[in-house]
């Protein structure tokens, strides 16, 4: 278990940046000898490469266990139908979002069709607290059953977002449209709210869930 934790923290510090060998040292504290031990090995294994520049960075069979895991994850595969329908709809990039400790992990994503977009990656770690999915996630949707937020988490980025329950009626993923404040306003709900609901709804029905709560302004 030592080793499989500090084989973790190695790739955990080369997920934010590619780190050479002593940058990696000082952004796990292990020792220089251990951290080229541990970093060589995952490289053997495909799970780190060394870069031009001969840093570690992400090796590229965590691309393909990325897109198994996606597969394998059931709640990514019933919400597909509903998350392209919002992405044609709105016109902005769409995401799903699942609670992960401190952390929300994307689990799906669309990007918009337009050449300024809000990108986000499948499997890329967020802040609970900032944000609308986040908001969601911890239990703030409010009367209207959606939540908005305008640059809390970025500059220039606006994002509106619902909660997808499940069969026991518990949230089990958020929903959530995202784009640039030009396009998607000061007030995004106003604009989005009703078909990321409506989308968010969907969801929980492919999951046999409850059917929530719609909007009042419907």
């Amino acid at each position: 278990m030592g080793v499989l934790d500090k084989s973790l923290s190695v790739l955990g510090a080369v997920a934010a940046r590619p780190r050479s060998l002593g940058e990696l040292t000082a952004a796990t504290g292990l020792s220089r000898a251990t951290a080229h031990r541990l970093a060589t090995a995952l490289e053997v294994h495909g799970l780190l490469r060394r870069d031009p520049d001969g840093r570690f960075a992400l090796g590229l069979h965590l691309v393909a266990l990325g897109r198994a895991a996606t597969d394998q994850f059931p709640l990514a595969e019933a919400a597909a139908p509903a998350l392209a329908a919002l992405r044609d709809a709105t016109g902005e990039s769409v995401q799903l979002y699942v609670a992960d400790g401190d952390h929300r992990v994307c689990v799906a994503a669309l990007e918009s069709p337009h050449g300024l977009r809000t990108i986000v990656a499948v499997g890329a770690e967020l802040p609970m607290d900032l944000g609308s999915a986040g908001r969601v996630l911890l239990g703030g949707t409010g009367r209207a059953g959606w939540v908005q937020t305008v640059e809390e988490r970025e500059p220039g980025v606006a994002s509106v977002s619902a909660p997808v329950h499940g069969p026991s009626g518990d949230v089990v993923a958020a929903v959530s449209v995202s784009g640039p404040v030009e396009r998607m306003g000061r007030a995004p709900g106003r604009r989005h709210g009703s078909a990321v609901l409506d989308a968010a709804v969907a969801v929980g029905g492919a999951l046999g869930g409850q059917p929530g709560t719609r909007s009042p302004a419907r």
